[in-house]
This record gives structure tokens, C-alpha cells and sequence, in this order.
């Protein structure tokens, strides 16, 4: 057995060898509708001089389809399907199994599962298909019917429709990014000599400020500023100040006061 987020490889270890096989898409959503034990139907395996012959029937209460098409009427699936029996190859390909205890949200890592298991290597590889037949080929024509229908189709209203919203010239949100977007680009780097002078004079008469004010007393793009801040000051992140920038120890004008005040 494995713990969690390990892989059991019993499987490995027992040489199991499993089929890969290839099955239509409708003979799968078909299995999903088996009742009682989950018996779908029987695989045959026999031999023909000496090559092996493989086939699938399907059980009789699977076969119906209700209402397909615009017509409703049931179609009949077939249930022979002779397997087309193909080579691995080079590759080397396995099946590994999930299981999960259900208790994900208590997990730090949801996507990671409870145990991995691998069930086998695959020795033999095989594409299931339909027997032509009439059936066949009236589900084949009624799938592509419905397939081809357009997504959208036009419709005549009887009345007018009231619930529908205006239309608005431009959103609320847009109109201020555009505004403060047009007023940053009205903005131009100033001298650092004359910016730094301004927030050191500011920070004599406040110790801390949020970065909206410091561009309302420079003037200066957002990006610029935070620039020589980075140089001169500290950002907090958390605490009673939180998102607020002071300066570094060493320019504190107000230090010797703020220690007399502790």
C-alpha cells in the first residue's frame, strides 16, 4: 500500500497486463445507463487460423436511444462490435488509478490525491467498432443532422421585449480609469533633487503618508515617485499603519521625538 501522494506499484510487481481499447463515444454514454449489477454485455475472444479474433456484443436494454432528433422517435444502437486489434508498438503505456478519502478541503494541496495506483502496463491495444447495419446508419445520420443544426436560431416575438437594458455610452469605471489615466500623463518627472526636498519637508510634518497624498504634494507619476521612495523610505505592509510609506530611520528629522514619546 501507499501513503499519500506516493504511487502503489502492485501492479508493476504482479506484471499486469491490461487491453487499451477505443470505444464510440455513444456505446460509452450507453454503459452509464446500465441498471443493477453495471453488466453492459459479453467480449468474445476466439481464433481464426491462428489470429485472434475479438469482439464485443452489447446487452439488448442498452441498445435503445429515446428521442433523437426533432422527430423523437427511439434509434437502436448495434450490439455487434468486432474489435480492430493494433500493436503497442514502441511505446510503453500504463493505467493508474485515483482515490481520494473526501476529506480534499482538509488538504493543503486539493488536486493532489490520496493514492495513485498503478493497475497495469498495457500489452494490448484495440479500437471497438459499430457492424454497419441500418440502425448504425440511421443513428450516424441523425447525429449529424443535429450536428450541423446553427447554434442560433431567429425567432418571431409576439410582443415587445421590456426587460432588456440600455445601452450606456460608456461604463462608470472606464471614465475614471481614462481620467486618471489622462491625468498621469499630464504629469512629468521633475528634478530628484527638488522631489526629494519636497517629501523631506513633508515627512517633517507627518510621519506617515499613502501614496495618493505623496503624488498630490510632488506632482510626480506614481511609478517615478515610488522610485526614490524605495531609496529613502520604508513601505508598510502590515500593522496599525498599514499601506503607508515612512522614512528610513537614518532621515528621520522627528527620531529623537518619537523615542522620547516611547
Amino acid at each position: 500500500m501507499s501513503e499519500k501522494g506516493e504511487v502503489d506499484l502492485t501492479g508493476a510487481k504482479q506484471n499486469t497486463g491490461v487491453w487499451l481499447v477505443k470505444v464510440p463515444k455513444y456505446l460509452s454514454q450507453q454503459w452509464a445507463k446500465a441498471q443493477g449489477r453495471g453488466e453492459v454485455g459479453k467480449l468474445r475472444i476466439s481464433k481464426n487460423q491462428g489470429k485472434a479474433e475479438v469482439s464485443f456484443t452489447l446487452n439488448e436494454e442498452l441498445t435503445v436511444i429515446d428521442s433523437v432528433g426533432d422527430k423523437g422517435s427511439q434509434v437502436h444502437v448495434p450490439r455487434e462490435h468486432p474489435f480492430t486489434m493494433q500493436m503497442v508498438g514502441g511505446q510503453t503505456l500504463a493505467v493508474f488509478t485515483e482515490t481520494s478519502s473526501g476529506q480534499s478541503e482538509e488538504r493543503s494541496d486539493s488536486s493532489v490525491p490520496d493514492k495513485i495506483a498503478l493497475e497495469g502496463v498495457v500489452v494490448q491495444r484495440a479500437e471497438c467498432r459499430p457492424a454497419v447495419s441500418d440502425s448504425y446508419m440511421r443513428l450516424k445520420r441523425l447525429q449529424i443532422e443535429e450536428s450541423s443544426k446553427p447554434m442560433r436560431l431567429s425567432q418571431q416575438l409576439d410582443k415587445a421585449v421590456t426587460t432588456n437594458y440600455k445601452p450606456v455610452a460608456n461604463h462608470a469605471y472606464n471614465v475614471e480609469y481614462e481620467r486618471r489615466k489622462k491625468e498621469e500623463g499630464k504629469r512629468a518627472r521633475g528634478d530628484k533633487q527638488q522631489v526629494l526636498d519636497m517629501l523631506f519637508s513633508a515627512f517633517e510634518k507627518h510621519q506617515y503618508y499613502n501614496i495618493k497624498d505623496l503624488v498630490d504634494i510632488t506632482k510626480q507619476p506614481v511609478t517615478f515617485l515610488k522610485e526614490i521612495l524605495r531609496d529613502i523610505g520604508i513601505y508598510n505592509i502590515k500593522g496599525t499603519h498599514k499601506n503607508t510609506w515612512e522614512l528610513r530611520p537614518e532621515y528621520r528629522h522627528y527620531q529623537g521625538e518619537a523615542e522620547k514619546s516611547d
